[in-house]
């Protein structure tokens, strides 16, 4: 099981992750796709935002402490343009992520005892315990770390070409 304070503790350094791979973006690379099914760095920073308010915090406190209070639904792939992520702006949506992202560590902090065994039933993932919640949390953002990693080298890819950057080594 992950313990409160290996959550925290990388919450809070992917946090920094995060910005230092979102914060020298220009306009153009915040906004530029690979494809039109895959997101761009500014539509990963907004997702980032409302999963932090609308999911994991959320999730985490009603299994916890409402564990039969159904969690509200929400759309993750339909909020990205529903929610027009693209038309944003990179700046303040990373500063608000960051600010909520400073909230879910003081409220975590503020927890006396969690019972991570707390579970509650999902239509799709089955039984998950207040802990698979949080586990999902940190998992969720090392997957969006690497999607940001990714983002950068296809832009880097695309901005080179044709100049070949295989020397680097393959992707």
């Amino acid at each position: 099981m992950l313990s409160l304070t290996s959550a925290i503790a990388r919450l809070s350094a992917n946090a920094e992750a995060f910005a230092a791979l979102t914060r020298s973006v220009s306009d153009e690379q915040a906004r530029w796709k690979p494809s039109a099914e895959e997101w761009s760095v500014l539509e990963v920073v907004c997702h980032l935002h409302d999963e932090e308010r609308e999911d994991f915090r959320q999730r985490v406190d009603l299994t916890l402490h409402s564990p039969a209070t159904d969690w509200p639904p929400i759309d993750p792939m339909g909020w990205v343009t529903a929610r027009g992520y693209n038309q944003r702006e990179l700046a303040p949506m990373l500063d608000s992520f960051l600010s909520e992202r400073r909230k879910s560590v003081e409220w975590l902090s503020g927890l006396k005892e969690p019972d991570w065994s707390m579970a509650r039933r999902h239509p799709v993932a089955g039984t998950m315990t207040a802990g698979d919640v949080l586990g999902a949390w940190v998992a969720h953002d090392h997957l969006h770390i690497r999607q940001l990693n990714h983002l950068h080298w296809q832009y880097l890819a695309a901005q080179v070409d044709p100049v070949s950057t295989d020397y680097a080594g393959g992707w």
